[in-house]
């Protein structure tokens, strides 16, 4: 058994000659992308290329890549290299392999896959068009008529609320997939774990785009672990690092691709605008993954006041003293704990709905239960509240004061939304104003307005925090006041 191990120093010439011809490939492909899009050139760059069985992949840092399947990729069409190079790229760009979500693999990796190619067909460049982008154009066309701008993110959903077939998931896989995935994932959670209960395993083709060639390569025992080239040990190095050092450098690797992807971002709103449309898609996806995320329970808890509630508050009791004289006096504590504490917790509040033509009724419904849900626990309210929630297009359509949890209840139970006329968001502000002089509000400390942005907004700053709470569309969310906060939320987040 002995005479078949393969040492370092027993490379086969043929080995490292495929090897060399692997690298002029990829180096080749790198190359012609940069000079056609100057504005990824850092992105292009990043990559360090380490000879690995298998297909093409990378972990952020490096490009593992076969040398046989990359040359039978460039013997079938010399575009494919370039197309799969700057595909694997995109992936890192646009941070798809460090996803923090828990994600289902099969409809992850298919959705990263379809919001890449997309954007590769788009630049319209000629040193990437392959012969697929005719088939793979008619499903990105049914899937951005069902989501509109095409992210990994809205296909993932979409994907997933439509519940495909294992052979269809399969079928889309073979036609968009460019490279392996498998380490996205940490050994603890791999992609066959994301599954559902009763779900099968992503398909097999992800493990590699020629009809997994090279499965069986993939899978090794321990001894043929140990009969690795001095290539491969590079790879099989980022795989058997601790799990401490692991977490730090995927830190690490996402932080600079995140400043990747922000100076192309800027690159591409500022020197490069003469690329006009061929780099729209690309420069939405950068965009809202650039775009900071709020989780929405903490960005309700900024708007908050100081008061008092009923409560032991264990930061100035003594249980020394309290002790003491439980064990001195039998039952007879010295000191009682105190009973109220100051704490953070809404108290005044306004919710302002934009009910005009534009925004959807389900979306508003769906937006006041989430808030609602939100101030319901047990440290976001008083005993008693003072909240306005206020309905408006181009006038003030309603305003109900609730005052209560059992009003709100009753409230949510009844929603009828009025309205849908034009969009003015300043006839708000000035009916606040006058409640605040009626005394309505004693410590007015926040407003939110759930819009879709399409309307005209106050010039004067209030004195109480004001945000302006945007459902994503695919568009860019207008340019709100330097005094108030925007925030875009998804529609799988409200």
């Amino acid at each position: 058994m002995a005479d078949h191990i393969v040492t370092d120093n027993q490379i086969s010439d043929t080995d490292l000659k495929l090897d060399k011809l692997a690298r002029d490939v990829l180096n080749l492909s790198r190359n012609t992308l940069i000079v056609n899009l100057r504005f990824m050139d850092e992105a292009l760059s990043r990559l360090t290329p380490a000879a690995r069985e298998g297909s093409l992949s990378t972990d952020g840092e490096h490009l593992f890549y076969d040398a046989r399947f990359v040359l039978r990729r460039y013997m079938s069409e010399r575009e494919l290299p370039v197309r799969d190079y700057l595909h694997t790229v995109l992936h890192c760009v646009l941070r798809h392999n460090f996803e923090a979500t828990p994600m289902e693999a099969r409809y992850w990796n298919l959705a990263c896959d379809m919001a890449a190619e997309n954007i590769v067909s788009e630049l319209n460049l000629k040193s990437v068009a392959a012969a697929r982008q005719a088939a793979q154009k008619e499903e990105l066309a049914i899937m951005k008529s069902k989501v509109g701008q095409l992210t990994a993110e809205k296909i993932y959903h979409q994907l997933r609320s439509e519940k495909l077939p294992p052979e269809e998931i399969e079928r889309l896989s073979a036609l968009f997939m460019a490279d392996d995935h498998g380490l996205w994932y940490d050994e603890e959670a791999s992609p066959s774990e994301s599954k559902e209960e009763g779900e099968t395993d992503a398909p097999e083709e992800q493990k590699n785009p020629e009809n997994q060639e090279n499965s069986d390569e993939q899978e090794k025992s321990p001894q043929e672990e140990e009969e690795k080239t001095p290539q491969e040990e590079e790879g099989s190095r980022q795989q058997s690092k601790p799990q401490t050092e692991k977490d730090t450098s995927r830190e690490e690797i996402e932080a600079a691709w995140k400043e990747i992807a922000e100076h192309m971002q800027v690159d591409m709103e500022t020197f490069s605008k003469a690329r006009g449309d061929t780099s729209a898609n690309l420069l939405q996806n950068l965009r809202a993954v650039n775009r900071r995320k709020y989780d929405y329970t903490t960005f309700l808890q900024k708007f908050s006041v100081m008061g008092e509630a009923m409560k032991i508050n264990d930061d100035e009791f003594d249980y020394i003293f309290y002790t003491y004289g439980l064990k001195l006096y039998e039952k007879m504590p010295l000191i009682e704990p105190l009973e109220y504490k100051e704490e953070k917790r809404i108290r005044e509040f306004v919710i302002a709905i934009d009910t005009s033509g534009s925004v959807q009724g389900e979306m508003v419904q769906k937006f006041i239960e989430k808030t609602y849900n939100i101030l319901k626990q047990s440290e976001s309210f008083f005993k008693k509240i003072n909240l306005h929630i206020i309905q408006c297009d181009a006038e003030i359509q309603e305003d109900a004061k609730i005052t209560s949890q059992e009003e709100l209840d009753e409230y949510i139970k009844n929603l009828k939304l009025r309205g849908f006329g034009g969009t003015d968001f300043r006839p708000v502000f000035n009916y606040v104003e006058e409640l605040r002089k009626e005394k309505e509000f004693t410590d007015l400390k926040g407003l939110i307005y759930f819009t879709d942005g399409d309307g005209t907004f106050p010039k004067q700053m209030p004195d109480y925090q004001t945000a302006f709470v945007f459902l994503e569309n695919g568009n860019e969310p207008p340019q709100v006041p330097p005094w108030a906060v925007s925030l875009v939320l998804q529609a799988n987040e409200i």
